[in-house]
């Protein structure tokens, strides 16, 4: 499929499936902002994207295989604009949107690969991932990679956080361990031990494994 307004559909109803399981045919136009939506839809229908009974939306398996690889390649967009390139977040989802049109496979791949396999967005949303998150080469060290894996002397900024705890993220964010944060790592044994402008912080496994960074 090459229409990116067919792209930007099933994009959508992948994220509105993430908000609300059951999607509303009337729901899904009014977000849709498209001329002649009815119309795209029962395109997306006769092309066995989606199906529509009454009034309700669902992805078919290839409507599903394909909206997976166009949110994957927006999120990891996202995360490359956001962590290496440090674009604005104004600039970041308008960027994006261009780039899920125009990602091929293995450049999909390689960015992926080159931000060491990250899970999440940076707004918190999943990053459906690809087989290279399986075969990841453990020799070549990401650009951005957990803090576990970093290395003594290294120095390395936060990118994001990501945790099931709340209790956790409220902890790190009352020492001021927060996205943007610079820091280096003094040892890993037995606890890591980092230094964030004139403190020493040590963080257990778990915490330090949740904490995304990137090289500086």
């Amino acid at each position: 499929m090459t229409e990116p307004s067919e792209e930007e559909i099933l994009e959508l109803i992948w994220t509105m499936e993430e908000e609300s399981k059951k999607i509303e045919k009337d729901s899904l136009i009014k977000r849709m902002h498209l001329p002649a939506a009815e119309e795209k839809l029962n395109a997306l229908a006769d092309e066995d994207f989606i199906t529509m009974e009454k009034n309700r939306v669902e992805l078919t398996k290839k409507g599903r295989v394909n909206a997976r690889l166009i949110i994957r390649r927006h999120r990891l967009a996202e995360r490359l604009l956001n962590d290496v390139l440090e674009v604005k977040e104004d600039v970041m989802d308008s960027s994006a949107c261009k780039f899920e049109h125009i990602l091929d496979e293995e450049v999909t791949t390689s960015i992926c690969t080159l931000l060491g396999h990250p899970v999440t967005c940076p707004h918190g949303k999943t990053i459906p991932s690809g087989e290279c998150c399986e075969k990841a080469n453990k020799e070549i060290r990401p650009v951005v990679m957990p803090l576990s894996e970093l290395r003594p002397g290294d120095t390395a900024k936060v990118s994001y956080i990501v945790t099931k705890y709340h209790g956790r993220l409220d902890r790190l964010s009352s020492m001021g361990l927060l996205p943007g944060v610079q820091i280096r790592l003094h040892q890993r044994q037995p606890t890591y031990v980092i230094q964030m402008g004139e403190t020493q912080i040590a963080l257990d496994t778990a915490i330090a494994r949740d904490i995304y960074v990137r090289l500086v």
